[in-house]
């Protein structure tokens, strides 16, 4: 008789999944360096939205981690971008940008400059948005010393500078908008900002800034329709008193007539009583 033993399958190995964005670190605890550098940061962040939902999708947002290596770890990674752009993907909040969860790295990235960071941010990071995100444009900006921007653009996988064109402007081939430096008051703050602009020299504006706009053409209009009204009201007064001035001066017209008739007619009477009499 044969005899058969059950041997037990070896246990599967199992493989560790990567991590996802609630696995993984999305808060130092370090917040930007002043409040102009926060504002900047919102004005490109809040006025690019409306327009990527308008053309093709993609979500923007900044001083979020970047996860782009399953190497990378809590002690060795480095605060996100201050502004980036993924082209394609959906808008819906996230804790942070995680590429392999994502399965997409930022199109375009944009770092504001202080004392602090500048050369980080011109040195190491441009390295790592260059060679390791290989982002296809980079951008930075000092918001207090505007002079200092540059662009850069990803071309056989190395950064060549972006120069400014007639407008002095540095455009995204990648976007199809460009970035201006202007002059105004944004959130109370008179500075010169960064903004984005369309090639035809449209500012985007953020929802605030466009419901302000629609506001005041709102307010504008009423106040034209109003003004219209007023004048279209002098304008029926007008006629109505020319109206009056035609009717009174007819009515003139026919009691003088009447006089003259009755003058003639008195003169006539006269005239023949004198007939009579003589």
């Amino acid at each position: 008789m044969l005899q058969t033993s059950l041997v037990e399958p070896a246990p599967k190995k199992r493989i560790p999944s990567l991590p996802t964005q609630d696995d993984l670190p999305y808060d130092d605890g370090i917040p930007m360096e002043t409040e102009q550098h926060r504002l900047q940061m919102e004005l490109l962040i809040n006025s690019l939205k409306p327009w990527l939902k308008q053309h093709g999708g993609g979500y923007v947002s900044g001083n979020m981690f970047v996860y782009f290596s399953t190497k990378q770890l809590r002690n060795q990674d480095f605060k996100g971008p201050d502004v980036f752009v993924v082209q394609g993907v959906s808008n819906h909040a996230r804790k942070s940008w995680v590429v392999w969860e994502e399965g997409a790295s930022p199109n375009v990235i944009i770092e504001l400059l202080s004392e602090s960071t500048a050369k980080y941010d011109k040195g190491k990071k441009k390295e790592i948005y260059q060679n390791q995100l290989k982002a296809s444009e980079y951008y930075w900006f000092d918001p207090f010393n505007p002079e200092d921007w540059a662009g850069f653009e990803l071309r056989g996988g190395v950064y060549e500078p972006s120069f400014p064109d007639a407008q002095n402007r540095l455009v995204s081939r990648t976007l199809g908008l460009a970035l201006t430096r202007w002059h105004g008051i944004y959130e109370d703050a008179e500075a010169a900002w960064l903004r984005w602009e369309t090639l035809q020299g449209t500012l985007l504006l953020t929802p605030q800034e466009a419901w302000d706009a629609e506001k005041r053409r709102a307010t504008a209009e009423k106040r034209r329709a109003t003004a219209e009204k007023r004048r279209a009201t002098a304008e029926k007064r007008r006629a109505t008193a020319e109206k009056r001035r035609a009717t009174l001066a007819e009515q003139r017209a026919d009691a003088e007539a009447q006089r003259a008739e009755a003058a003639e007619a008195e003169i006539a009477h006269l005239k023949a009583l004198l007939a009579e009499k003589g």
